[in-house]
């Protein structure tokens, strides 16, 4: 664990180290252990990703954020689908202080599930690779949509579309909704892509009471044995979600983002091929990250 002295949430947790549990995996930003045979130790770090490459430069605080803005989602969302959370403490499943303190505010035990093998990602606004695909083709995802939309401008009814599931350092690639059904079958295609309608328009509709607009999202599913359907992994913060202040918000322009913009965008000047390694994150542009993160955490939860 390092420190950054001066800032307001100094310590940063790049990788964690729990001896006292089996490892299972590393990805972008969560470490996974195992807890038993049917819970897992998740472990949000303050690793931070951008064009599917993880960057050298931790982002301070961001682990406690996100834990904290999903649990408050999952709990706020749980009328609409079950999710994989078990309310054990985090503190409770691991043996030593050094460990607690990796885990203290930034972990959740959460029920072993099996994972559908994509992203349920969901369309409220036309921007990014939407708004290119539009500009292209008329349509997000091969899904036709009118003429004459400008960018930023919201869709006419949020979209579905679902994308692959890349390794680390691998890109997710965009899939139709037929090829969703190939994967995951029609019933289940359908169940997945209801609920993560249903999740986005509920969420949309809170946050709007709290001047944030959530222009777009995504959310993992899995399955336990019996089949039922959960919602797993973390669900809308900066970092599977696009945020924008809705006083800020103007149709035909892409507004400020309460998420990792700031480094996108210096990333995008440095000239950097976009192939790992990243070059290294100047200081106050990462501060400028957390402190986003941490204004979408206090406008959304008050936290």
């Amino acid at each position: 664990m390092n420190y950054w002295p001066g800032t307001r949430m100094s310590a940063t947790l790049q990788q964690s180290d729990i001896r006292s549990l089996p490892f299972l995996h590393r990805g972008k930003v969560r470490d996974i252990y195992a807890v038993g045979d049917d819970k897992l130790l998740v472990v949000q770090t303050d690793r931070l990703s951008a064009f599917d490459v993880i960057l050298p430069d931790p982002i301070p605080g961001k682990g406690e954020v996100l834990t904290t803005m999903s649990n408050f989602w999952l709990n706020k969302l749980q009328h609409v689908i079950p999710n994989h959370l078990t309310g054990i403490a985090p503190e409770s499943v691991v043996k030593t202080d050094a460990e607690r303190a990796q885990v203290r505010g930034r972990a959740f035990v959460a029920k072993k599930l099996k994972p559908l093998p994509i992203e349920a990602i969901v369309r409220g606004y036309l921007i990014g690779s939407g708004w290119k695909d539009y500009q292209r083709t008329g349509t997000v995802c091969g899904i036709a949509l009118p003429d004459g939309l400008r960018e930023a401008e919201k869709l006419p009814k949020p979209l579905f579309t679902p994308s692959t599931k890349a390794a680390v350092g691998d890109h997710d690639e965009n899939i139709s909704f037929a090829q969703a059904v190939e994967l995951l079958g029609e019933a289940r295609a359908n169940e997945v892509r209801d609920a993560t309608l249903a999740l986005y328009i509920e969420a949309a509709n809170y946050a709007a009471t709290k001047g944030i607009i959530i222009a777009d999202t995504k959310f993992e599913f899995g399955v336990d044995e019996t089949g039922k359907l959960y919602l797993i992994d973390e669900a809308l913060t900066p970092d599977s979600s696009r945020f924008w202040p809705a006083d800020q918000y103007h149709v035909g322009s892409n507004p400020p983002s309460f998420d990792k913009q700031f480094v996108r965008d210096w990333l995008e000047a440095s000239g950097w091929n976009k192939r790992d390694p990243a070059p290294s994150i100047p200081r106050d542009v990462l501060q400028k990250t957390a402190d986003k993160y941490r204004e979408a955490l206090a406008k959304l939860t008050g936290a």
